[in-house]
């Protein structure tokens, strides 16, 4: 019975280390909306003020938004907040929401992150090949490490959704609700 209880308390810090390790991306990543706002205004008061265009500042914004919106999706999973049908879930019980989450991280979530690095491998390998850099004169040359951020962030889905799947036989296994 000590041996069970050390896995179980072992296994639950794990799952408490992936929730630490979302959370800080996901906090540091937060900083980056008011740079994205602020490059923001700059590219239209170039544009519309002094009739001078930024490239290099449009193409910023654009691996802000990538990098806010690809590593802020395990954040998302973390605090529950994304988009779920919640025709009948939100009548669920804790157990009841539990199962459902069970059943969607391990035929959905783990299968569609698993394909995400298995498939994108080959993508993102010949951009790195090549260090691909902007389609337009005076961009920025990393191309590549934005295709980089496909399977960095189905890797940080999968250890989010392992944490989640721990969670939900937490639940089950608690018998409340």
């Amino acid at each position: 019975a000590r041996g069970a209880v050390r896995i179980r308390e072992r296994i639950l810090s794990v799952f408490g280390l992936i929730d630490r390790l979302t959370d800080v991306i996901g906090r540091a990543i937060a900083w980056l909306l008011p740079v994205m706002v602020a490059a923001t205004l700059i590219i239209v008061v170039l544009r519309y003020a002094f009739s001078q265009g930024a490239i290099v500042l449009q193409e910023g914004v654009m691996y802000l938004h990538a990098v806010v919106f690809m590593l802020g999706i395990p954040y998302a999973l973390k605090e529950d907040a994304h988009v779920r049908v919640d025709l009948l879930y939100s009548r669920l019980r804790p157990r009841g929401r539990a199962l459902v989450d069970l059943v969607g991280h391990l035929l959905a979530l783990l299968p569609v992150a698993a394909a995400m690095v298995i498939y994108s491998h080959g993508y993102v390998a010949s951009s790195w090949r090549i260090l691909e850099g902007s389609s337009e004169v005076g961009g920025i040359p990393g191309v590549f490490l934005l295709k980089t951020l496909i399977p960095l962030t189905a890797l940080l889905l999968i250890v989010q959704g392992v944490g989640e799947i721990g969670r939900c036989l937490a639940q089950l296994r608690s018998g409340r609700g």
